[in-house]
């Protein structure tokens, strides 16, 4: 037993205009993804994490990624690099759903020390190493595994999902 993957992003735009005797049309088609295997190195993972969370107004929280985290089964969840990360915050929010910037162990394999994602209500961010990517966004136990995860505002709580995948070596 152990953890696969798949992981990715797929745009599709089409984009038309009008000229005098045509209609040009331009159009993209892209897709990144990830797959990875069970194991630890290049193109695998062994930890997983998933939830749907609530912060109440004015709130906010901290997720350790070498500390506190549990899988579905009730096993810590402790993380030496992130393969993927995945945030959403719910459509119904009022509020945004701020991530980044704990103020101290910092996760700075995602954001630098002071930096913070703001997602509005419905958005999503999604980052993912490369499957020849052994590394990953490293985590350092103490000090740089720490992701505050805040609402913006003090009139309602927000919602959000987090998925986070890697490994444990």
């Amino acid at each position: 037993m152990g953890v696969t993957s798949d992981v990715g992003i797929s745009v599709s735009v089409r984009n038309t205009g009008t000229m005098d005797l045509s209609t040009p049309v331009d159009t993209l088609l892209k897709s990144y993804g990830l797959h990875l295997e069970a194991g630890a190195g290049a193109g695998k993972a062994d930890r997983v994490f998933h939830d749907q969370r609530t912060i109440a107004a004015s709130g906010s929280e901290t997720l350790d990624l070498a500390g506190s985290l549990a899988d579905s089964f009730g096993a810590a969840q402790v993380f030496a690099r992130v393969k993927a990360i995945i945030f959403k915050a719910a459509a119904g929010n009022t509020n945004n759903v701020i991530i980044g910037a704990n103020g101290s162990a910092d996760f700075i394999g995602l954001l630098n020390a002071a930096g913070t994602i703001t997602l509005r209500p419905g958005m999503a961010f999604a980052a993912f190493a490369s499957s020849t990517d052994a590394t990953g966004m490293a985590v350092t136990a103490t000090t740089a595994d720490l992701i505050k995860v805040a609402n913006s505002g003090g009139t309602t709580g927000v919602t959000y999902d987090v998925i986070i995948v890697g490994n444990s070596t």
